[in-house]
C-alpha cells in the first residue's frame, strides 16, 4: 500500500510539473507570436519595398526557431490533450517552418521535380500569414480569459470595436499604409468608418491609401462587419474549447438558441459570410470590362474589396467617385450584383439560417416522400415571427423606396439613364441608403423630397443580427405595429396570430427615442463648429454616420476636426447600438420584487 501512495503520489506530481510546463510553454508562444506579428507590422509597414528588408531575414529565422521549438514540445509531451483541429494546426505550423529553414538543404538531397512546391516555401510572406495566424490563435485562446472575468458583456462587446479601432489607426499611420501620410485624425475617422462598416472618408480611398493601406481597409471592413467577438470566440473554441460559462456569454451574440449551438452559429456565420462573398467576387468579376484595368491581378483585387465591402454594407470603393465613376456609371449588372449583395449583408444572419432551416426541413421530407420512405410531414411555424417581420418590412420599404424614387428623380439624376437603367438605378438607390453607402448617382443634386426620403431609409436601417446600422426594420415595424393598435382601440400589439412582448415594445421605443437624441443633439453641435456649412449637408451626413451609411453631399473632407470627432462618435453609436452601449456604461438593476399603484398620466 505504501508502494501505492507513492506511485499515486508521483503521477499527481508529474501531472502537476507537464500542467505547468504546458501553461508556460503556451505563455511564450503567446508572447513570441506577438513580438512576431509586432515585426511583421514593422517590416511591412516601413521597410517593405525598401533595400532594407533584408536585413530583417536573421531575425524572422531566430524567432521561427524558437516558435518551431516551442510548437515541437508542445506536441511531443502534450500530444494527449489536443484537440483534433489544434493538433493538425500545430502540425502545419510546425511543417511550413522547419521548411523554411532547412528550404536549401532540402532543396540540394530532393532532387525529384516532385518536390518543386519546396521552393515556393522559402518567401516571407509565407511566413508573413504562418505566423500571424499562430498569433491569431494565440490571442483567440488568450480572449477566452476574459469571459472568465465578471465584465459587463456589453462592455466587452463595444470595447472590442474600440480595441480594432485604434489597432487600425495605428496601421493606417504606417508610412506604406499612404501615398503622403495621414493625420491621426483622418486615420482615426477612416479607421472607425471601417471598423463601423460606413464608408464615409475623409480622404480619398482610391488615391491616398497604397495596397497595403487598402488591404488594411478590407480587413477592418471584414473584422467590423462580423465582429470581433466572432472571429476570436470561433478560435478559440476550434483551438481550446468552451467551457459553459463561455457558451452562456456568447449565446446572445451569435444569434443561437440553444448552448449546445453556440459553436455552430459561429462556424455557419463565418461559412456563410466568405461563401457569399466568394460568389459575390466571381459575379463580379465578370461583370467588369477587361479594359478598365491594368492586369487580372488588379481585376481581381477590385472585385473582392467590393464583394466584402458590399455584403458588410461598408460602402467603401477604391473608385473616387464610387459607382457614380464613368466607369461602370452604366454598368448595370455591376450596380445589381452590388445591390442583391447588400441585401444578403444587411438582412440578418438570423433570417439567413431560418430560411436555410425551413428549406433543409422540407427538402428532407419531399425526399423521403418521394422515395416512399415516409409520408410528407408539414412541421409547423419553421419560419418564426421575426423573419417574417423582417422580410415584410424590407419589401415594403424596397418597393415603396424604389418607386418613390423612379417617379422623384425621373427629370433629375435618372435623366441621364434609359428606363431599364433607371429601374436599376432606382432600385439600387433604394437599398444603398439602408445602410451600404455606395452611391450611383450624384446625391447633391437631389431634390428635397428625395433628400427626406433618403433620411428615413438612413434612420431605418437594415436589421437585427446583421452588419447594418440604424434603428432596424424590426424596431420601426414593432412602432408602426403599435400605434395601429392603439388606433384600433386594442390593448395589446398582435402579428401572424402571436403578440408581440412588452418588452420588445419598450426596446423599440427607447432604441426610437435614443435615436432622435443622439442625432438631435450631433447635428446641434455640427451646427456651432461647421458653421460655413448648409444646414441640410450637416443633417444628411449626420443620419448617415449614425444609421452607418456612407453617403456624402460631399462636406466629409472639408469638416473640422471637432466635426470628424462628433461623425466619429456617431459611427460608433450607430454600429455598437445606443441601447447596447447605454447598457455597457450602466449598471443594469436586478428584478424588481415590489410593484407600486398603476396611475394614468396625460398624454394629448
Amino acid at each position: 500500500m505504501g508502494i501505492q501512495k507513492y506511485i499515486i503520489r508521483l503521477s499527481d506530481k508529474w501531472t502537476i510539473l507537464l500542467n505547468n510546463t504546458l501553461f508556460i510553454i503556451n505563455r511564450f508562444l503567446f508572447l513570441i507570436s506577438f513580438i512576431a506579428f509586432c515585426t511583421i507590422i514593422y517590416d511591412i509597414g516601413f521597410l517593405y519595398g525598401t533595400c532594407r528588408e533584408s536585413l530583417m531575414t536573421p531575425y524572422y529565422i531566430f524567432i521561427i526557431k524558437i516558435v518551431a521549438g516551442l510548437t515541437f514540445l508542445r506536441i511531443l509531451f502534450f500530444f494527449k490533450k489536443y484537440r483534433r483541429f489544434s493538433l493538425f494546426i500545430d502540425f502545419f505550423v510546425l511543417l511550413v517552418l522547419l521548411l523554411y529553414v532547412f528550404n536549401d538543404q532540402l532543396l540540394h538531397l530532393l532532387h525529384s521535380q516532385y518536390f518543386f512546391w519546396i521552393s515556393y516555401l522559402h518567401n516571407k510572406f509565407v511566413i508573413f500569414f504562418v505566423l500571424s495566424l499562430l498569433f491569431v490563435i494565440e490571442i483567440s485562446k488568450s480572449s477566452f480569459h476574459l469571459l472568465k472575468l465578471k465584465f459587463n458583456p456589453f462592455a466587452l462587446f463595444a470595447g472590442s470595436f474600440l480595441f480594432i479601432i485604434f489597432i487600425g489607426t495605428g496601421l493606417l499611420l504606417l508610412p506604406n499604409s499612404t501615398t503622403n501620410g495621414i493625420r491621426f485624425i483622418d486615420a482615426f475617422f477612416t479607421s472607425t468608418s471601417a471598423v463601423c462598416v460606413t464608408g464615409l472618408t475623409v480622404v480619398d480611398t482610391a488615391s491616398q491609401f497604397t495596397p497595403i493601406g487598402k488591404g488594411i481597409i478590407l480587413t477592418l471592413i471584414q473584422i467590423g462587419g462580423l465582429g470581433v467577438m466572432t472571429f476570436t470566440s470561433l478560435f478559440g473554441f476550434l483551438f481550446k474549447g468552451g467551457s459553459f460559462q463561455n457558451h452562456i456569454f456568447l449565446k446572445d451574440f451569435s444569434n443561437s438558441d440553444k448552448l449546445s449551438e453556440v459553436f455552430k452559429s459561429l462556424l455557419k456565420i463565418i461559412i456563410v459570410t466568405f461563401s457569399i462573398e466568394i460568389i459575390g467576387s466571381i459575379f463580379i468579376y465578370y461583370s467588369l470590362h477587361n479594359d478598365l484595368f491594368y492586369s487580372n491581378f488588379e481585376k481581381i483585387k477590385f472585385s473582392v474589396f467590393h464583394s466584402v465591402s458590399a455584403f458588410c454594407n461598408a460602402g467603401f470603393s477604391t473608385m473616387t467617385n464610387s459607382l457614380y465613376d464613368a466607369s461602370v456609371r452604366y454598368n448595370y449588372s455591376l450596380q445589381g450584383i452590388i445591390g442583391f449583395l447588400i441585401i444578403f449583408g444587411g438582412i440578418g444572419f438570423p433570417i439567413i439560417f431560418n430560411f436555410y432551416n425551413y428549406v433543409k426541413v422540407n427538402t428532407k421530407n419531399r425526399i423521403l416522400h418521394i422515395f416512399k420512405i415516409k409520408q410528407f410531414e408539414s412541421v409547423p411555424r419553421l419560419i418564426n415571427i421575426n423573419t417574417k417581420i423582417v422580410m415584410l418590412t424590407t419589401i415594403i420599404l424596397l418597393c415603396a423606396g424604389t418607386i418613390l424614387f423612379f417617379i422623384l428623380e425621373y427629370n433629375n439624376t435618372l435623366k441621364e439613364h434609359n428606363f431599364t437603367g433607371k429601374i436599376i438605378v432606382s432600385f439600387f438607390n433604394s437599398i444603398t441608403p439602408r445602410t451600404a453607402g455606395f452611391n450611383n448617382v450624384d446625391i447633391s443634386q437631389f431634390l428635397y423630397p428625395t433628400f427626406m426620403l433618403f433620411l428615413l431609409l438612413m434612420w431605418i436601417g437594415g436589421s437585427p443580427g446583421s452588419t447594418a446600422g440604424g434603428i432596424k426594420t424590426t424596431t420601426f415595424a414593432v412602432a408602426v405595429m403599435n400605434v395601429l393598435s392603439l388606433v384600433r382601440g386594442k390593448d395589446r400589439v398582435e402579428c401572424y396570430k402571436r403578440e408581440i412582448s412588452n418588452d420588445s415594445i419598450r426596446r423599440a421605443f427607447s432604441v426610437i427615442f435614443v435615436s432622435i437624441l443622439v442625432l438631435g443633439i450631433s447635428i446641434f453641435l455640427l451646427t456651432i463648429f461647421e458653421k460655413d456649412k448648409n444646414l441640410s449637408a450637416l443633417v444628411f451626413e449626420s443620419f448617415s454616420a449614425f444609421g452607418t451609411v456612407g453617403l456624402s453631399m460631399g462636406i466629409t473632407p472639408d469638416l473640422s476636426d471637432a466635426g470628424k470627432i462628433i461623425i466619429t462618435f456617431l459611427m460608433f453609436f450607430g454600429r455598437v447600438g445606443m441601447i447596447i452601449l447605454i447598457m455597457a456604461l450602466i449598471s443594469r438593476v436586478s428584478t424588481l420584487k415590489y410593484r407600486y399603484p398603476t396611475e394614468g398620466i396625460s398624454i394629448n
